[in-house]
């Protein structure tokens, strides 16, 4: 496994790591969920991402259950904030209420006494910016998380974030966690440049597209058993990557990836983490076999020709 740093600051992260969006406390169980977390720790796995969210808090308990066998200090973990956890006015967004609520259930949750890094999981257009990022400031300096971050803020969201805590002297957002994969790009074109700007990192979600950049998916043939496009709670997520002319360019690279001697998933996860400011891609894994594949995508690196190959494939 190799690490790289999380933008401008000393943390450092596995380029491949572990989330629990749609898994654990889903449709994967707790004992399962916990021997894959195990392994992939075992695999040099450092980073461990959940958010409130999930399973309504039932993921953070599983993620912290299984990580509670090792020392806090040798694995990072990030947990969001946003989405409503109950059905009251103040349950939801990113007041300072909200905040100050989540986080204190949150350690409570996962069983631990601090945070390394809490996501803005979305913009909040009713709260002052100013509200929330002194919120997360004084947690900071509270102790009780260490890093700052948000998921899936617009170019101009996170440059008013960075004046923002310029102008009242509090902690800068370090990370952004974007959705980033062969077919959802939209980063690029000013995301990553804005964020390179402020030395903001990113780590990156849906990776492998839901997994579809997996090969599992076959052109008219029925999703496999026990997969995310047969469970009624997460099959939307991937029903919008299942047209045709998507799974013609898997196909495609499916070949691609046999004649280089990889899988598919290590050839996408690969293409991901050849852009520097990446510092990390987030993978599910309902199973151990495919976090064991996934981490090899660590020892990839990408030459210009096959980048080019794929390049002509995915456009």
């Amino acid at each position: 496994m190799k690490y790289r740093r999380l933008g401008n600051t000393g943390l450092k992260v596995s380029e491949i790591s572990l989330g629990s969006w749609l898994t654990y406390s889903g449709y994967v169980e707790e004992k399962k969920a916990q021997e894959i977390i195990h392994r992939a720790f075992d695999l040099g796995v450092n980073f461990f991402d959940t958010a409130n969210e999930y399973m309504q808090g039932d993921a953070e308990r599983t993620v912290g259950k299984a990580l509670s066998v090792y020392p806090r200090g040798k694995y990072v973990l990030s947990t969001k904030v946003y989405f409503p956890m109950a059905d009251g006015p103040n349950d939801r967004g990113l007041s300072r209420k909200h905040i100050m609520d989540q986080c204190h259930a949150s350690l409570k949750r996962l069983g631990v006494d601090y945070i390394d890094i809490y996501y803005c999981h979305r913009y909040d257009n009713e709260t002052p910016i100013e509200e929330t990022l002194r919120a997360i400031d004084d947690l900071i300096r509270q102790g009780k998380i260490l890093y700052a971050g948000v998921s899936e803020w617009n170019p101009a969201q996170i440059v008013e974030a960075i004046k923002v805590a310029d102008d009242l002297n509090l902690d800068r957002i370090i990370v952004n966690q974007p959705r980033y994969n062969m077919f959802q790009r939209y980063i690029e074109d000013e995301v990553l440049p804005v964020a390179s700007r402020f030395g903001i990192g990113q780590v990156v979600f849906s990776p492998l597209a839901t997994g579809v950049l997996t090969g599992k998916y076959k052109r008219g043939q029925n999703p496999p058993k026990g997969s995310r496009a047969n469970d009624p709670n997460s099959k939307h997520f991937v029903e919008r990557f299942l047209k045709e002319e998507n799974l013609i360019k898997v196909e495609k690279l499916q070949h691609l990836a046999e004649e280089l001697g990889i899988s598919l998933a290590q050839l996408s996860l690969a293409w991901v983490l050849r852009l520097p400011d990446i510092a990390s891609a987030i993978t599910g894994a309902s199973k151990s076999k495919h976090i064991e594949d996934n981490v090899k995508a660590s020892e990839i690196k990408l030459d210009e020709l096959v980048i080019d190959q794929i390049e002509k494939i995915i456009e």
